[in-house]
């Protein structure tokens, strides 16, 4: 029996985007924010080196990539972890938040939990193995039979960011209800608001809070873990480099499930990981192309009678005019300008959408150009 999955979304904006298309300077493509500039060289280097993997790859990873990724939780971070052991590393985020819950023996009749206005893939974890997915961001509401709990802080599409009281509370009602609760924290290295967030230095900014953070849970991990990726703060979408840490024990039933599934990251990415997780000036770099893309497309939204809500992190500007949002879609791509739908993330009934800023200065800027005759 085949299984019932909601339709891809993305392929309902195709007609937008050929639309776009034919604007006479080409389109510029806001919609999928899939990064444009070049990989750092400190990870070309790395990759290189490590070509001859002849060897089939280690699933937990190897030595050197977990005590890379325990040094990262640390500095960047602000996070202790209980070693080697609290780290696996995975093949991009977005397979292990589709299959987290099958790997961790949920079923049919657990309930899993994500935010309201949230990226597709948590609920298509619950549909692949038939859970309820319930759309919920207050924990005083999260149903008895919950088994798993997603957060997204900082957010996509929203660039949301919960603070540590909310996270503290998040917890607290995961254990009481005896279900793992997980961060998805790929953006916590693009925090803009407020200024002390993401400074453009190498120095440890402000932080984005952590789930495993210890003024969010102390130091104790149990039934706690954070996702994290480094396709936004290096450039390394097409490695396809994430990887989870917290609860040992989890970790480890983690490992044995993807052991046997052949989930693992190949070695030269391995490698290269380990590379961009103990350089800091690339990730400083990065941030400030986003910063001056964000202030510019930022300015001319406004300009053109958007109102930019949340937006406090991340690679996003979430943007409303308060119309339907596949009306917002149309209005734009009859400037050559593709964005996503709202729809998307928050229902048919959303007058949001959102704008990546993963385009180049080039494009950035014929966007603001088109948007002050918008």
């Amino acid at each position: 029996m085949a299984l019932q999955l909601p339709d891809f979304p993305w392929d309902s904006l195709a007609p937008f985007a050929a639309r776009a298309r034919e604007h006479p300077d080409g389109i510029v493509d806001l919609s999928v924010g899939s990064p444009v500039d070049a990989t750092p060289d400190v990870v070309r280097e790395a990759l290189v080196a490590a070509t001859d993997a002849h060897a089939y790859p280690q699933t937990m990873g190897t030595p050197a990539l977990r005590e890379a990724i325990v040094r990262w939780f640390l500095r960047r971070r602000g996070v202790t972890l209980a070693g080697p052991d609290a780290v696996l590393p995975t093949i991009g985020s977005k397979e292990l938040v589709a299959l987290l819950p099958l790997l961790l023996g949920l079923g049919r009749d657990d309930v899993i939990v994500h935010p309201r206005t949230a990226y597709p893939t948590y609920a298509v974890g619950a549909a692949l193995i038939g859970a309820r997915a319930v759309a919920e961001d207050d924990p005083a509401r999260w149903p008895e039979g919950t088994k798993l709990v997603w957060l997204n802080s900082p957010g996509n599409p929203d660039g949301a960011v919960l603070g540590v009281e909310q996270l503290r509370s998040a917890v607290r009602r995961a254990r009481e209800l005896g279900a793992v609760i997980v961060d998805d924290e790929c953006y916590a290295e693009l925090g803009w608001e407020p200024e002390g967030w993401a400074r453009d230095d190498s120095e440890v900014p402000e932080r984005v809070p952590s789930i495993l953070a210890p003024e969010v849970c102390g130091d104790d991990h149990a039934g706690v873990l954070a996702v994290y990726s480094l396709s936004k703060q290096s450039n390394l979408a097409g490695y396809r480099a994430a990887f989870a840490a917290g609860d040992p024990a989890l970790i480890g039933a983690l490992l044995e499930a993807r052991k046997h599934a052949g989930l693992i990251p190949p070695a030269p990415v391995q490698a290269a990981m380990v590379a961009a997780l103990d350089d800091e000036a690339h990730v400083a770099e990065q941030r400030k192309r986003y910063r001056a893309r964000r202030d510019a497309l930022r300015t001319a939204l406004e300009g053109a009678g958007f109102r930019i809500d949340r937006s406090e992190a991340g690679l996003y500007l979430w943007a409303s005019r308060d119309e339907p949002c596949w009306a917002t879609v149309e209005r734009l791509a009859a400037h050559g300008i593709l964005v996503a739908p709202g729809s998307f993330y928050e229902g048919e009934s959303s007058t949001h959408v959102r704008f990546a800023l993963t385009a180049s200065d080039e494009r950035i800027a014929a966007a603001v150009a088109r948007l002050a005759a918008f």
